[in-house]
This record gives C-alpha cells, structure tokens and sequence, in this order.
C-alpha cells in the first residue's frame, strides 16, 4: 500500500465501468482497502475481472455496493439520475458518495435529497476520449487534468477532503466550482466544441478526404464522442449551450461579412483576436 491518505481505509465501489469508471478504477490501484466495479453489462464485467481492473466485480449493485465506504457513481447523467434515486434501497449508510458526471446542476440537486445517511459531493474530471468504453482506459487519463469538485451545504469536510484527494491521487488537478459555474463553463470548454466539431465534420465534402490533414483531423476528433452520452449532456446543459452557440453564430456572421465585403483589414482585426485569446488560453494551462 502506498503512503497513508483518507482513501486508504475506505472500501470503494465504482458504479461503471466504462472509460471513465475503468480508467478510474486502473488509477485507484493500491491506494485503497478494497477496489470494487459495479456495471449493468455482465460482459464489462467479465472483461474488467479479466483484466484485473478491479478487485471484485458485479453486474447486481446489491452484490457489493452495501459494504462500500465510498460510492462513487461513473456513468452518464440520466444513468447517475437514476443511481442516486435507487441509491436509499441499495445502500444501508453511510457513505460518502460522489459522481463523475458531465453536468452539475440536476445531479447536485438529486443528491440534496439523499438521505442523511449519505454525504454527496459533486466531481467532473475534465479529461476522456472520443471512443469511449473499458476496452480504452487508462491508468494515466486523469493526470493533469482539471477535476471540478462540487460541495453542498450538507457536504461535510471530511467528504470535502476525501474527493481533493482522490482528484490528487489519480494525477489531477482539484478545482471547487458553483455547480452553475461548472455548467456554464463545462458548456463553453467542452459541449459546444463537440456540437462545432460535429458540424464542422457533417459538411466536409467526402471527395475531398485525400487532402484530410491534421488540421482537420484534431479540429473533428470530438464528433466521433458517443451520441447518447452527448445528447444527455446537452438536454441537461441546454441553455449553456444554447447561449454558446448564439455567441458562435454572432462571430461566424462577423467573419462572413468581412470576407464577403472584402474587408481584408477587418478580418485580420478578428483573426488576430481569436489568436491572441488562444494563446491566454495556452497560457494558463500552462500555469
């Protein structure tokens, strides 16, 4: 076991075993008491216990979730939706329990409503691929990567603790938002990048794919993201994303219009505007 933290008594159990929970599971190794992975599908099960990606898995909840200390829910949005409202009659208490979810809002506020005996906070690791499934995780998915951590009035310090802790033993990097702020800026940062790689893919003419070069390849890889996960992430993002998209719109007129006047200087003006703010971007990753 590695140096003594608030994870190494706890007995966890992630509930999916996809990309993410697979990943998270690989990341967790030997820094727990015990390591457990719950999925619906008995073929990621098999396939997890295979591979070694937990210690004990289970296609029934009830099998393993009730001796778990921490709870931690790794799935889509509806799916958590509906974990947390299941969560009373799987789970006798306590428990910390924590998601990894894409949106913040309606999971924070379906937590609020956990009984007493559960101690929620919110956690969305901004990281992940656009294939998704446990046949892709990685041990190293999470390093450097932001990992949002959500509080309610409710959570107590102790699962405050635990959840910076568990961010900082994958390799991530803790950020405490607002869920309201998570989901506005989840919006700009990752949703709407994905709706604009979509689109930008749907009209590429196919008799030009021998000319395809990196260029567009790394502006369309997200469009290749499942479809269902997406599409609960935007119905529980809408008016973030709506709101993206108007703005998107506004400068994409701008540059039609200087490129249809032939404003030549104007259109450098805006090109050189989005160059600069990519680059204050870069540089504070790089921070």
């Amino acid at each position: 076991m590695a140096t003594e933290t608030l994870l190494t008594s706890l007995r966890v159990a992630i509930l999916g075993l996809g990309l993410m929970g697979g990943s998270l599971a690989l990341a967790l190794h030997g820094k727990c008491t015990a390591l457990w992975g719950i999925d619906l599908d008995p073929q990621i099960v098999s396939l997890a216990q295979a591979q070694g990606v937990v210690e004990r898995a289970s296609s029934r909840p009830e099998d393993l979730l009730p001796q778990a200390d921490l709870v931690i829910l790794a799935a889509p949005v509806r799916a958590i939706l509906d974990l947390l409202r299941q969560l009373p009659e799987l789970h006798p208490g306590p428990a910390i329990v924590m998601d990894l979810g894409s949106t913040k809002a309606q999971i924070m506020a379906a937590m609020q409503e956990l009984p007493e005996r559960f101690d929620p906070v919110g956690g969305h690791p901004m990281c992940g691929k656009e294939r998704g499934s446990l046949a892709h995780a990685e041990a190293g998915l999470y390093r450097d990567a932001p990992f949002a951590l959500v509080a309610l009035e409710r959570t107590s310090r102790r699962a405050e603790a635990l959840a910076e802790t568990l961010a900082l033993e994958v390799g991530a990097r803790p950020l405490w938002l607002d869920a309201q702020v998570h989901d506005r800026w989840a919006g700009a940062t990752s949703h709407l990048p994905y709706l604009t790689a979509n689109a930008l893919a749907a009209i590429t003419p196919f008799d030009a794919a021998p000319l395809v070069g990196p260029g567009l390849q790394s502006t369309t890889r997200l469009a290749a993201t499942p479809r269902r996960m997406m599409l609960e992430i935007l119905a529980t993002n809408r008016e973030n994303v709506l709101a993206g998209l108007q703005r998107l719109q506004v400068r994409l007129a701008g540059l039609e219009a200087r490129l249809q006047a032939e404003d030549w200087l104007g259109l450098e003006e805006m090109l050189e505007d989005g160059a600069v703010r990519y680059e204050m971007l870069r540089e504070h990753l790089t921070r």
